[in-house]
């Protein structure tokens, strides 16, 4: 399993726009790509308009390939990116430990 980690600054005020958003294009668009196995969407408790969004993917390629290279990474992105204060920062990990 792939963890796909992004790190997104949202634009002041825009807090209960972007929560309802991003919860509809993760449950409309991104639960619907090969290789979704799962998400999770945090707010900053200090930085309130930071949220670090961890969707799980069974392979690396599903991201980058499968999904990005659809035409459902546009309509993601034209769900979320309004809001975005500049662009996110995507990273990935693979499992190295886990508790029970």
């Amino acid at each position: 399993m792939i963890l796909e980690l992004a790190d997104i600054s949202i634009q002041p005020g825009q807090n209960a726009a972007f929560e309802e958003a991003i919860q509809r294009g993760l449950k409309t668009v991104i639960a619907h790509a090969n290789g979704f196995e799962g998400f999770k969407v945090n707010r900053g408790i200090e930085s309130p308009q930071r949220y670090i969004l961890q969707i799980f993917w069974t392979t690396l390629e599903d991201h980058t390939v499968g999904f990005r290279g659809s035409p459902a990474f546009a309509e993601w992105r034209a769900i979320v990116g309004p809001f975005f204060a500049s662009p996110p920062v995507v990273e990935h990990f693979e499992l190295v430990a886990k508790s029970v």
